[in-house]
C-alpha cells in the first residue's frame, strides 16, 4: 500500500509561480511512476505531468514549457514547478503513483489533492 500527501497549492497572481510537492509513504520501493493530474470535465482527471522510473517524462500541451516535474533525490517525492500561471490553471491538482503489487500486478493510488487558484 502507498499513501500520498500533496502540498504547495494556494492563491497566486497570474504570471506567478507555485511548487507542488507529492510525498509517498508505505511500499515506496515498488514505485514505478508518479504524476500530477488535474480535474477535467466530467468525472475524469487529465494528465499534467508524469515521471517514470525509466527516466521518461510526459506533459500535456498547456503545461509543456511552463511546468516542470522532477524527482527530489528520491523515488518517493516528486515536485511540480509551475511558472507563468494563468487563471485557466486553477484547479485541484492530484498526485498519482503507480507501484508493483503481488504477482507483478500494477497498482495505483491517488492523493487527496491540493488546490491551486490563479486569480488577480
Amino acid at each position: 500500500q502507498v499513501q500520498l500527501v500533496e502540498s504547495g497549492g494556494g492563491l497566486v497572481q497570474p504570471g506567478g509561480s507555485l511548487r507542488l510537492s507529492c510525498t509517498a509513504s508505505g511500499s515506496t520501493r515498488s514505485i514505478t511512476a508518479m504524476g500530477w493530474y488535474r480535474q477535467g470535465t466530467g468525472t475524469g482527471r487529465e494528465l499534467v505531468a508524469s515521471w517514470s522510473f525509466a527516466g521518461t517524462t510526459d506533459y500535456d500541451h498547456p503545461a509543456k514549457g511552463r511546468f516542470t516535474i522532477s524527482r527530489y533525490n528520491a523515488e518517493n517525492t516528486v515536485l511540480l514547478q509551475m511558472t507563468s500561471l494563468k487563471p485557466e490553471n486553477t484547479n485541484v491538482y492530484y498526485c498519482k503513483v503507480f507501484y508493483n503489487g503481488r504477482g507483478y500486478r500494477l497498482l495505483d493510488a491517488w492523493g487527496q489533492g491540493t488546490v491551486v487558484t490563479v486569480s488577480p
